[in-house]
């Protein structure tokens, strides 16, 4: 789905993934869960771009219902994986802390679950290669994105900043849809590693210059991230 000129989404408010499409090459940030690797196809199609357009794709975070299609796009074609390095061993083997599951409603936490086996989450494959990357690195593909640290999530949790497509792409470090309550707007994102830190990496977010936020679970904002990062301290 077009958003924004150069800018895309895969997938729905449950799950998403994103595609920043530039004459030089298409930017992948997060990959989903593996079924949506149709929904990539798709768009694909939809915009005239072949698969090898995509230069490289950048994580937000290890977690399996991002990391979806990550290995078959770097195994099928040749597309590099980028992740922090805090995160590398969680996207290669899937080890994380367990966390407490916290407030949950039953019809939305089925129906996140529901829609998780449509997209084949259960075959999840872990990455077995990345490039690992750090905070304040600038890449080097398409719209030069920008990689800003949001410890909390996870160790290696990160926004990606692309000035061009007018967007940060913030993954869990806050949801504007809460996927076990069913709960819409701003607020911090369940299954966080460190819930404080998570809120403190919100002072990194606020700072930069852009229209649109983009979270893994939930609708786009459009707005700006000051005013995001303010609106989930006051849901915290």
């Amino acid at each position: 789905m077009k958003l924004a000129p150069h800018l895309h989404r895969i997938g729905n408010d449950i799950v998403a993934a994103y595609l920043v499409d530039l004459p030089e090459g298409i930017t992948l940030v997060d990959a989903g869960l593996p079924g949506h690797w149709h929904d990539l196809q798709r768009e694909l199609d939809e915009i005239g771009r072949p698969l090898s357009d995509v230069r490289g794709l950048v994580l937000t975070h290890g977690d399996s219902d991002h990391i979806g299609f990550a290995e078959r796009l770097r195994r099928e074609a040749g597309v590099p994986v980028f992740i922090h390095a805090a995160d590398s061993h969680r996207v290669r083997t899937g080890e994380k802390p367990k966390t407490p599951m916290g407030p949950a409603r039953l019809a939305p936490t089925l129906g996140f679950f529901a829609y998780g086996l449509r997209k084949n989450a259960l075959r999840t494959h872990y990455v077995h290669d990345v490039v690992e990357v750090a905070d304040g690195d600038v890449l080097d593909l398409p719209g030069a994105p920008v990689v800003v640290g949001m410890p909390g999530h996870s160790p290696g949790s990160i926004a990606v900043h692309i000035p061009v497509a007018d967007a940060v792409f913030v993954g869990d470090a806050l949801t504007t849809r809460h996927v076990l309550t069913g709960r819409t707007g701003a607020q911090p994102a369940p299954f966080t590693d460190a819930p404080d830190d998570a809120l403190a990496s919100l002072d990194r977010l606020a700072d930069l210059p852009a229209s649109w936020v983009l979270p893994g679970h939930g609708a786009p904002w459009q707005g700006s991230p000051a005013d995001i990062a303010a609106a989930v301290r006051a849901a915290a």
